[in-house]
């Protein structure tokens, strides 16, 4: 009795056993997990003009690309740059104007004759929103006591701005004096053309020069606007280019190619940019 008791809970065990191993043996693939691509990034240093155009951009060529994200870094051109030159990595460059282009193939980042104009813009005058008629001409940035606020010369928009001074203080209206009465004024020299449009928004200067494309809707209730007479204004030009060492050389090409599409060119005019194309 006791022999067949042992051998019956033996007989179970080897049963149970094999079943065991047989769920391990079937369950085991089935653990494995596959990691699933997570999509490309793409970096792009764009100027900060070019904050809201680019975001609508990125909207347009990640439907067309999908499992593309578009990562920005937005800041003067000429911060943007120095950057490249330290070896930040990035894809693609978008200058405000050739100078910082030309300083990032330099720099051996751009290869050289890769650069190509992609947008057009012009500078409008910005005065504060809590004193409407302040500036009523262009003279008027002459004024005594205006505080007045300019991007800094090594950027580009602080760079037109000095060269429509320039062009006025040629024209007897307005007198050689021009230019330098009107930096008498100047309470700040900023590192960003945002930064010139942030500080006449908020009422901490008087007056600013920035691109016609910065004023989107919101800004457009936050400050008044002064028009740059034609004769007076300066025509900035921007330009674009995939960077030499990108890790994704093919997206980096698609998207300049994509700026420069008319679909893309279509975006930057609803941003207030003149097309090249």
């Amino acid at each position: 009795m006791t022999h067949r008791l042992l051998h019956t809970l033996l007989l179970t065990c080897l049963i149970l056993t094999a079943c065991n191993a047989a769920d391990i043996s079937s369950a085991t693939p089935a653990s494995i997990v596959t990691p699933t691509p997570t999509g490309q990034t793409l970096t792009v240093f764009a100027a900060a003009s070019l904050t809201e155009a680019f975001y609508e951009l990125a909207k347009a060529f990640e439907l067309q690309n999908p499992g593309t994200n578009l990562s920005f870094n937005f800041a003067g051109s000429q911060q943007l740059a120095q950057q490249l030159a330290q070896g930040a990595p990035a894809d693609v460059f978008a200058s405000a104007n050739q100078t910082q282009m030309d300083a990032a193939v330099q720099a051996g980042r751009i290869a050289a004759g890769q650069s190509q104009p992609f947008a057009g813009n012009k500078l409008v005058v910005v005065y504060a929103k809590q004193k409407p008629g302040l500036i009523t001409q262009i003279k008027d940035l002459t004024k005594p006591g205006l505080k007045l606020v300019l991007a800094d010369k090594a950027v580009p928009v602080g760079k037109y701005s000095l060269e429509f001074l320039d062009k006025a203080a040629q024209l007897p209206e307005y007198g050689p004096s021009f230019k330098d009465e009107a930096l008498k004024n100047v309470v700040s020299y900023e590192q960003d053309v945002r930064s010139v449009l942030t500080k006449v928004a908020l009422g901490e200067a008087d007056a600013g020069i920035v691109y016609l494309s910065d004023l989107n809707a919101t800004s457009f209730s936050q400050v008044n606007v002064q028009e740059i007479p034609p004769a007076l204004n300066v025509a900035a030009l921007y330009y674009i280019a995939p960077v030499q060492d990108s890790k994704q050389p093919g997206l980096a090409r698609a998207f300049v190619d994509f700026v420069l599409s008319p679909t893309g060119q279509s975006i930057l005019a609803n941003f207030g940019f003149q097309m090249i194309q």
